[in-house]
């Protein structure tokens, strides 16, 4: 007898204060994830609970939630780091937005809960208008480049920061309309 799987619902908000504890422990218990893996990427000095404060402040941290619990966070913005001018951006006139710290939580993880998580990005960033989405991977975590590598989006260039290199990646996610370039949309 075949059963047929729920479908996986994440529902997204922008994360509030009163999450952020729930955040920070999420990402230490990832942190401890990623180091069973050898992945060296995040530690005590990055990232940490001010910046998490900070993106809520700014509004630009969100939240996926499973059944009560906090499956994912992510944070979008346009700003980034001085080595991002590295990167032979593909589309640097067009408007974007950069990732930082996508994060699922162990308990979600291999759920498909990022590629899920990537999808509902663009398509939230399409419908504010923008353009292409930026971020930097990690070149010692296998599993972020095949996510992003899979979800089309292409390296631009490196750099190098205190973990080791980089890769900026790109993708463009949508086709803005010649009509509305010229106001008769």
């Amino acid at each position: 007898m075949f059963v047929e799987e729920k479908a996986m619902t994440i529902d997204y908000r922008l994360a509030n204060i009163n999450d952020l504890e729930k955040i920070v422990l999420l990402v230490q218990c990832a942190i401890r994830n990623m180091e069973k893996n050898n992945i060296d990427q995040w530690d005590e000095l990055y990232p940490v609970k001010e910046d998490f404060e900070n993106d809520i402040i700014n509004g630009d941290l969100y939240v996926g939630i499973i059944d009560s619990e906090i499956a994912v966070v992510f944070a979008l913005n346009q700003e980034s780091d001085e080595d991002y001018k590295k990167g032979a951006w593909v589309y640097p006139e067009r408007s974007y937005y950069v990732l930082h710290r996508l994060c699922v939580n162990p308990l979600f993880q291999n759920r498909g809960v990022a590629t899920k998580t990537m999808k509902y990005i663009e398509e939230m960033l399409k419908h504010k208008g923008i353009q292409a989405v930026r971020l930097d991977v990690f070149s010692k975590n296998p599993y972020s480049q095949r996510l992003y590598a899979g979800a089309g989006y292409v390296r631009t260039g490196t750099a190098d920061w205190r973990k080791g290199r980089f890769y900026l990646m790109e993708k463009y996610i949508s086709e803005q309309s010649k009509y509305s370039e010229i106001g008769l949309e």
